[in-house]
């Protein structure tokens, strides 16, 4: 019996036992014409070949391994539901589809989504038939359009520089979920930390089609000891309340303190599901020129994780090797990351959660031209989608909607994603574009790859004395000295001496003591600043032709890992 690819349960923060895992082998087709809906691929006919399904068809782990571009891929998945779904509505899953998706259900239209990064999913109860079903997905994805964000995702045949091989289709799991006919759609968790409790905003489905009365319970555990209780009464479309705690428990970087959460839905007294879930109480704050977590000054030593890997390409191996990239980075001394240009999947961020790592979320705009408002019509709605998906996870504790967004970008398609992510979370700051060009932002951030660790020193003088920083292209009418400030890419040196293709920032370092101390000479002043709240090192692994990591593509050392550590842990000016 062959085993599941990725088999964990995908959505952490709202999990319930009915669900059906449906990684592992689908009938594939590459459809380079977009012919397949005239040729009949939407209902039973069979496909062409066979694909290891979350694995895009560009990675060796699905099978395929084909890395041209393709302009539409099908799959297909014929299956007969288990005894224990009957009577249920029946959910089907997606973590996540790049990019323009239609699904089919023996046949039939159950719905589309335009997005490669944000999750989704159809009630497709009423296209079902007794017996064997056949799903069929068709996935439309050109990144080269300049109408959709890519990350980096190579907009070539071949990777090149920054940008690497191209995710199409299914990355992520696709699963069937059996609920009841009214049930917990959504839970938005807010710690107040304060006041000791948290805030609960509970979205129901299905619940117009009921007469009862509707009710939720709420119960806060931590370690197994119950923490605290809310009854409430519901209206059809959910309810927003408080529940406090009777012991407070913060969540910290380095220390992921988690409290579980029980949630129970009844109709007329009688219970209709029940989901668990958990949270982490901690706060963010700003002061003109820090971080505080729970109200204390706290650097961020960040690292910049791209999220790739050599098997996979955007999809992990296992959920084990999730977690073990946060270790990896923690071992080297740093408290968090930026997920750059990659919106990472739920269990990333629920390990990060268990692990108490600094996560900023970041979407994948590269790729989409920004110099016209039609930008927001591709950006916007899955932006939206993305943060309301991960709004609970204690870890992230910013948002960072575009990275490096070029010279001739639209400055209202920056303000109003700034406008809209503030809106749907306020209790986060948000950069608007990282490294530049600021528009409106609450961090004020920059990109600075200097390798000579004096002239890099120099680049921060002005600012400890309340001057002007290096700030990007000049732009010095954009920085503003009333908020903090975040050096959010640096160093990036080459180091892979036994290898002579491939590139980094600068000149190689001759030996690894050199590259030590160059490490030692960047990071050192940047915590030693009064005026600098955060750093994020370019980067955690090597990724393809990129061979700047502090790991190897495959995930192996090239330092020891406690050197690098007592460097990054220097106690920072803004800690003492």
């Amino acid at each position: 019996m062959q085993t599941i690819p990725r088999p964990e349960y995908p959505r952490p923060q709202l999990v319930r036992p009915l669900w059906l895992n449906l990684n592992g082998p689908w009938e594939f087709e590459i459809d380079h014409g977009k012919s397949g809906r005239a040729r009949g691929l939407t209902g039973d006919a069979p496909l062409s070949g066979q694909i290891l399904v979350p694995f895009c068809p560009e990675s060796k782990l699905s099978g395929v391994e084909y890395k041209d571009f393709m302009a539409c891929v099908w799959y297909k998945k014929r299956l007969t539901l288990p005894e224990t779904f009957t009577g249920k509505r029946i959910l089907l899953h997606f973590g996540a589809v790049d990019y323009f998706t239609e699904v089919f259900v023996n046949g039939r239209s159950v719905g589309t989504h335009a997005g490669g990064y944000s999750s989704f999913c159809f009630d497709i109860t009423k296209y079902l038939v007794p017996g064997e079903n056949v799903i069929t997905v068709c996935a439309e994805d050109d990144n080269r359009s300049g109408k959709q964000p890519a990350g980096k995702q190579s907009s070539r045949f071949e990777s090149y520089g920054c940008s690497y091989t191209r995710t199409t289709g299914i990355w992520q799991t696709v699963w069937l979920e059996a609920v009841p006919e009214v049930y917990i759609k959504e839970l938005a968790l807010t710690p107040d930390v304060p006041n000791g409790k948290l805030d609960v905003t509970l979205r129901l489905d299905g619940a117009a089609k009921v007469a009862g009365k509707l009710a939720v319970s709420a119960v806060a555990s931590y370690e197994g000891k119950e923490m605290g209780r809310a009854d409430v009464s519901a209206h059809k479309y959910g309810v927003s309340f408080s529940l406090p705690l009777s012991e407070l428990h913060l969540w910290e970087p380095g220390i992921g303190r988690l409290y579980d959460l029980t949630v129970t839905l009844s109709v007329d007294g009688t219970p209709v599901d029940t989901v668990e879930s958990y949270f982490g109480m901690r706060s963010v704050e700003l002061t003109d020129n820090v971080i505080l977590i729970n109200g204390k000054p706290v650097f961020q030593r960040l690292i910049l994780d791209q999220g790739f890997y050599p098997d996979g390409i955007y999809t992990a191996p296992s959920d084990e090797e999730l977690k073990n990239d946060v270790l990896r980075s923690m071992a080297m001394g740093f408290n968090g990351a930026r997920l750059h240009e990659k919106i990472f999947e739920p269990r990333f961020l629920y390990w990060a959660d268990k692990l108490g790592y600094l996560c900023w979320g970041e979407h994948a705009n590269w790729l989409l031209d920004v110099s016209t408002p039609a930008a927001l019509t591709y950006f916007l709605p899955e932006w939206m989608e993305c943060i309301e998906r991960d709004y609970s996870h204690p870890c992230i504790v910013g948002w960072c909607p575009f990275n490096e967004t070029q010279r001739g970008q639209d400055n209202r398609v920056i303000e109003t994603v700034y406008q809209a992510t503030k809106r749907l979370d306020p209790t986060r700051p948000v950069i608007d574009t990282s490294g530049y060009i600021h528009v409106r932002t609450d961090i004020y951030d920059c990109h600075d790859y200097e390798q000579d660790p004096a002239k890099f020193v120099e680049h921060y003088k002005a600012l400890a004395e309340g001057g002007i920083p290096f700030i990007n292209h000049n732009e010095k009418h954009t920085y503003d000295p009333n908020i903090p400030y975040f050096v959010s890419e640096f160093g990036g040196a080459r180091w892979a001496p036994n290898d002579p293709e491939g590139w980094g920032y600068g000149n190689e370092p001759k030996s690894v003591e050199e590259f030590i101390e160059r490490f030692r000479g960047l990071v050192t002043p940047l915590l030693r600043n009064p005026r600098i709240c955060a750093f994020c090192y370019t980067q955690l692994t090597d990724v393809e032709q990129e061979k700047n990591g502090l790991y190897t593509y495959d995930r192996k050392a090239k330092f020891d890992p406690a050197v690098l550590a007592a460097i990054v842990r220097q106690k920072a000016a803004i800690e003492e």
